[in-house]
């Protein structure tokens, strides 16, 4: 179920969200608004794909809105007092139900999928951390997700092209950050925010033990920098190619990088 491919440098490609997958059984639960899974990170896999060489991604196929593989297994917030989704969402980003009434999981349920399909994907994710750690001595997981630019339920205005989150620093070494951050700020024609209003989510925090020689930051790319952001959610080469440049740059950096 989990797509890992393996590589022998020390950065690791993390893909909680571009899977489309949902087992037919929740896929009749869902409303049309769940069933056109519209909060996608659409393309995010293919955006990715071959930027640089000897690297390891791991990525579950399976839709956010079977559970989130990037919100804490215990259901805790992020963002206490913010409107976001939860672990087993039952809204969109618009705050509007996905599913037929009465049809949402319950507590039983939320927990089949939890044990189903968010533990594998991290148990993977934490396996290959740990093989690329016992190669180098530390290792550095770059979290993909990208996301509409203009959604009003979750965020004001228009979001910034690159959105970096490092959970405010605690999560991988300045250099990191910093290194990250100054590729985005000398990207001409893109904006861009060092924790803004995505800081990074469950993955982020979790996996980020600078002490522990493991130092994870997350990308949140505006979905407008490479892609239409209306159904039918079209891939866009041309925007799609200059962006990849940048991010060939950063994942260049971050697999070079080494604490030492």
């Amino acid at each position: 179920m989990i797509e890992t491919s393996r590589g022998n440098s020390p950065l690791v490609l993390g893909l909680p969200h571009t899977g489309t997958d949902v087992p037919e059984a929740i896929w009749k639960r869902f409303n049309d608004t769940g069933q056109a899974l519209a909060d996608t990170d659409w393309h995010i896999h293919d955006l990715y794909a071959g930027l640089v060489d000897d690297i390891t991604t791991v990525r579950t196929p399976v839709h956010r809105y079977v559970i989130d593989a990037n919100r804490d297994p215990t259901g805790v917030s992020l963002y206490p007092g913010q409107n976001t989704t939860t672990l087993c969402p039952t809204t969109d980003f618009e705050g509007r139900p996905i599913y037929r009434q009465g049809m949402e999981p319950d507590e039983a349920e939320i927990t089949r999928r939890r044990d189903t399909f968010h533990a594998p994907y991290h148990a993977a994710l934490e396996a290959e951390l740990q093989r690329v750690k016992g190669i180098h001595g530390f290792a550095v997981l770059y979290d993909c997700h990208s996301i509409r630019s203009h959604i009003p339920f979750l965020f004001d205005g228009v979001l910034p092209d690159f959105n970096i989150g490092t959970n405010l620093g605690e999560t991988c070494a300045p250099e990191v950050e910093g290194g990250t951050y100054e590729i985005c700020k000398k990207a001409e024609g893109y904006t861009h925010i060092l924790n803004g209003r995505f800081k990074g989510g469950w993955t982020t925090r979790h996996y980020g033990r600078p002490p522990e020689n493991l130092h994870v930051i997350q990308m949140e790319l505006a979905q407008s920098t490479y892609m239409t952001e209306a159904a039918p959610w079209d891939y866009l080469p041309a925007k799609a190619d200059a962006v990849r440049a940048h991010l060939t740059d950063i994942l260049t950096l971050l697999k070079q990088w080494s604490p030492a």
